[in-house]
């Protein structure tokens, strides 16, 4: 499956809240008392709660919701590792 067809299976009225849950895991991520691998969990929980409160609760918001969750944690893990891979490409410049 290719990204260009996830991103066509959420609704075009929730990328807010996929800019909201890539915010919410920034956030997160700087609280101290928050372990890592607890932040997908509570992104996820966060989207799916977003998308039925601006959709309905039905199957396919919940569905999508948690595709918004699973998009801004992989947009965030993307940039990431694109930033390191410049970082380390740089360093191999110089050595």
């Amino acid at each position: 499956m290719e990204w260009s067809a996830i991103a066509q299976l959420i609704d075009p009225k929730l990328i807010i809240v996929v800019a909201a849950c890539w915010v919410l895991g920034f956030i997160l991520k700087q609280t101290p008392k928050v372990a890592n691998w607890s932040i997908v969990f509570y992104v996820t929980l966060f989207a799916i709660v977003f998308a039925v409160w601006m959709m309905g609760p039905t199957p396919e918001v919940i569905l999508q919701g948690i595709l918004c969750g699973a998009v801004s944690v992989y947009g965030y893990e993307f940039i990431k590792s694109l930033k390191g891979a410049q970082e380390e490409s740089k360093e191999t410049e110089y050595k």
